[in-house]
């Protein structure tokens, strides 16, 4: 699938309120889960532990660290949008997220990206989006995010 592609600030602020892009399936494998764990020091059961989730868990399996979706979100974004050059683009920060279900060990998830808000800053423009990740399959989504990021112009 091929990046949402924006040639100008104006083009994107548009589509403000708007879903602008739904991304490909990213697959969330037992090897990112145990390296995020390594990384973060969350070594809780339900994330690595794949004979006691079979045995104990509701889901039946081992399933991502919720941070684990969220950290997911720069680079979908990236794959899923094509902003208009800008000299440096950072991550801004988060107003709300909530994991609402889980990601289960060896599926696949997607984003929904809707841009909710822009507006001028000191040399380029914040951007309000919100962020809601699919689990393929799943009833609801794993992850419902509102993030903030800037680009410079």
């Amino acid at each position: 699938m091929a990046r949402t592609k924006f040639n100008t600030i104006d083009e994107l602020c548009e589509k403000k309120g708007e879903e602008i892009a739904v991304g490909e399936w990213y697959k969330i494998t037992q090897d990112q889960i145990n390296l995020f764990a390594e990384a973060t020091g969350d070594y809780q059961w339900i994330h690595i532990d794949r004979d006691r989730a079979e045995k104990e868990s509701p889901y039946k399996t081992t399933v991502a660290h919720g941070f684990l979706t969220l950290s997911m979100i720069p680079r979908m974004m990236g794959d899923t949008l094509q902003l208009p050059p800008a000299k440096m683009s950072v991550n801004y920060g988060l107003n709300k997220v909530r994991f609402a279900a889980p990601v289960p060990a060896e599926s696949r998830i997607r984003p929904r990206v809707t841009l909710l808000d822009a507006e001028e800053v000191s040399g380029g423009v914040q951007l309000m989006w919100k962020v809601i990740i699919e689990v393929e399959g799943g009833e609801k989504p794993a992850c419902i995010a509102e993030t903030i990021s800037r680009q410079y112009l």
